[in-house]
């Protein structure tokens, strides 16, 4: 009950602080010219020539679509459902991180941690699809934790399974989450059927040989697979109908958009091993809207919680290979898991904001980190007080609605590549 209200506070409190100044500004930017369109077709009573942007799945274009139909084809009705669901995308980093240490002050850390990295903020706030697949991520890696850590996790699996697909269904890079879950699944497997042990054991160990013990073949295959399967191809039919051969056709051009090798040369693009160091920020505006005052939004990462996470990725690393921590296990691999994917991809054109699942998930990192055997009870709150610092100081280059003069953009723009 406690965890529920919990919750319910931080959803309500969230939602409302990124509706603030949603609707500047009052035109479509960035890559809302190419999303709110394809949600404004799917509301024709009779679809009128090709499918807009068939490149992604539909889901979150018919989320955008179902706000036009609510509030109006009007800034607001675009961005609605990104501000909500950052707001629950907010609530699944608390949930996940109270599966995760057992503790409800480690799990609003975590959250604040999250929001205060900007780069939730940013996608909240704009009609673009990253935010719909980061909320389904994160409820997945949620319901995963949770299941981690019970004897018959079928349950918990399946819904993170279901979350998955529905990830799946708004960006294909939902794929890397499940595709962690999965990884962690057959290692653990693995390792029992070589019938591994640890020297001296102990409940805390990321790997035991009595875990999961009637969690088979068949319950992997349907939590897995079958689920978000289901999940994932539900979200064509209200484009496609039942025609199997146009719904296998629409994942044959997603597959042939997202896996050929791309053209460089776009002027904010970037490469994976850039993303952790914030060498590379996207501008999604920056216009003149008065004497000295500029509207700008721009997508960079807050370097007082970003920056000191790699070092937090260290000390996680060392609890995992010599404490053998399950939390330093679990905390690695959904950092590492969604990042380390985009290493596998041959596109050529990556953009920072590829970096978002990862960046988020680094507030688990930070908060084991933090809290640590031995550290400082003030440590993780002063840490989160300095993040809050740095979202403030930030916000005139995140937030339209707050504005900036030119000496605050050439004071916060630190680096000649962030401009």
């Amino acid at each position: 009950m406690r965890a529920a209200v919990v919750a319910a506070i931080i959803f309500v409190i969230a939602h409302v602080v990124l509706l603030l100044g949603i609707t500047t500004p009052d035109k479509l930017y960035f890559d809302e010219v190419h999303y709110v369109p394809a949600a404004r077709q799917m509301l024709l009573p009779v679809l009128e020539g090709p499918i807009l942007n068939p490149m992604h799945p539909p889901l979150a274009k018919q989320i955008i679509a179902l706000s036009i139909k609510a509030f109006g084809d009007v800034p607001l009705g675009w961005r609605y459902p990104a501000a909500l669901f950052g707001a629950l995308a907010l609530v699944a980093v608390y949930l996940g991180a109270l599966a995760l240490f057992a503790s409800q002050e480690r799990a609003v850390a975590a959250m604040l941690l999250a929001f205060f990295n900007q780069m939730l903020f940013v996608q909240s706030r704009i009609a673009m699809l990253d935010i719909f697949a980061l909320a389904f991520c994160l409820f997945a890696i949620a319901a995963f934790i949770h299941g981690f850590r019970q004897a018959r996790p079928h349950a918990a699996f399946a819904l993170a399974g279901l979350a998955a697909g529905f990830a799946c269904a708004c960006k294909w890079s939902g794929l890397f989450v499940l595709a962690t879950c999965v990884a962690i699944v057959v290692v653990i497997r693995l390792l029992q059927g070589w019938r591994t042990r640890f020297a001296d054991a102990n409940a805390e160990d990321w790997y035991r040989p009595d875990l999961w013990p009637d969690f088979r073949l068949p319950h992997v295959i349907a939590c897995f697979v079958l689920i978000p399967a289901a999940a994932y191809l539900a979200t064509f039919v209200p484009l496609y109908g039942l025609s199997f051969s146009d719904i296998m056709e629409a994942q044959r051009r997603i597959f042939a958009d997202n896996t050929t090798t791309a053209i460089a040369g776009h002027t904010y693009m970037s490469s994976w091993p850039s993303w952790p160091f914030q060498m590379r920020p996207v501008w999604y505006l920056f216009e003149k809207v008065g004497d000295d005052r500029f509207a700008a939004i721009v997508f960079l990462g807050n370097p007082l919680v970003l920056w000191p996470a790699l070092i937090a990725l260290i000390v996680a690393l060392q609890g995992w290979i010599v404490g053998r921590n399950r939390d330093a296990f679990l905390v690695l691999a959904f950092y590492l898991g969604p990042y380390l994917a985009w290493a596998l991809l041959p596109r050529t054109l990556g953009f920072i904001y590829y970096y978002l699942p990862a960046a988020t998930t680094s507030s688990f990192v930070l908060v084991y980190a933090l809290t640590r055997k031995g550290a400082p009870h003030w440590l993780l709150w002063a840490f989160v007080a300095v993040g809050c610092a740095g979202f403030i100081a930030m916000l005139p280059v995140t937030a339209a609605f707050v504005g900036t003069s030119m000496t605050t953009f050439n004071r916060l723009m630190l680096f000649q590549s962030w401009i």
